[in-house]
């Protein structure tokens, strides 16, 4: 077995400290190597990731490209609009089809929640989540821990803000589990009608008031509007009175508590969850989160079926 202890990657919910804290501190010693990537063990040489987007993506597709090379290894795609998922194929026959053509492991972003979970359970590869539905995106969450740690260490009492389109929303599911387990404490914030009922039971506090949320908030993290999950329902009166509620701009981080730093998972719609001078500023850490997206997808790679020495 892995040094994880698990064969897929399908979310934070089940992992510990000691799994989530393990993947953190691999991606950190590989982004400490990328001003020498020379330095950077092959561990997947002769192994080729598989792909299998049935949502469009750039950059978490871009970025398990951009890691599985950076380890030696290949990501061939494959674009589900030309495949035979089109002709009524199955995820499971497609899965149980590629996985005889010698591929090492697979990505798997999907609109349904579980999807992942149902094609582990019908391949031996192993199976990374890269989003499904409502339910997780475990590597986005860990980078936005990582980007964390990385400006305010131990996140232990550490008091983050998730706001925004909560109900439609895999990152926020994610975060809320493995800061949990990390020790910190979460807030979640946004118009009712985006946050779903009893998510207090996932151990969160709900603000409807963002200027309170943020007094004392180490971290926003914020989301966005996921209008291809809303079903041509209109959960908000409009993106202006959205923004003027429950956006970030500079009339609202400067009432917030100094230091407050912003994430953001992309891609960003700008004046309505976050204005562009923020989005632009010096507060955010939003390109920051890509390059840990990297080190992170790195890490997962190496930990799930790198080389062993």
């Amino acid at each position: 077995m892995n040094p994880l202890g698990i064969k897929d990657l399908l979310g934070l919910k089940n992992l510990s400290a000691k799994q989530i804290n393990l993947i953190i501190q691999e991606a950190f010693a590989y982004k400490n190597q990328f001003s020498a990537p020379a330095r950077i063990k092959k561990s997947l040489l002769d192994k080729t990731l598989l792909t299998l987007f049935y949502e469009p993506s750039t950059r978490t597709m871009t970025s398990f490209n951009v890691a599985a090379g950076r380890l030696g290894g290949r990501a061939h795609n494959v674009s589900v609009s030309a495949s035979s998922v089109q002709k009524g194929e199955t995820l499971i026959d497609t899965v149980r089809n590629l996985e005889v053509m010698g591929f090492s492991a697979v990505v798997i972003r999907h609109s349904h929640g579980g999807a992942p979970q149902l094609a582990a359970e019908n391949t031996t590869l192993p199976v990374i989540n890269a989003g499904d539905g409502f339910n997780e995106h475990p590597t986005q969450a860990l980078l936005d821990i990582m980007t964390m740690q990385q400006f305010k260490g131990d996140l232990k009492n550490k008091k983050i803000v998730i706001v925004g389109d909560i109900a439609h929303s895999r990152v926020a599911r994610s975060n809320i589990w493995g800061l949990n387990t990390l020790g910190a404490q979460v807030t979640v914030c946004g118009p009712a009608t985006l946050i779903p009922r009893g998510i207090e039971d996932f151990g969160v506090m709900v603000e409807h008031d963002l200027g309170r949320a943020l007094a004392d908030a180490d971290f926003v993290n914020v989301l966005r509007m996921q209008h291809e999950r809303q079903a041509d329902k209109n959960f908000i009166p409009s993106k202006r009175e959205y923004h003027r509620l429950f956006g970030i701009n500079e009339k609202r981080l400067a009432k917030a508590k100094p230091g407050l730093l912003i994430l953001h998972p992309g891609p960003i719609n700008r004046s309505v969850e976050i204005s562009t001078p923020v989005a632009d500023g010096k507060q955010n850490v939003i390109l920051e989160q890509v390059i840990n997206g990297i080190a992170v997808r790195m890490a997962i790679l190496n930990l799930l079926i790198g080389e062993k020495p």
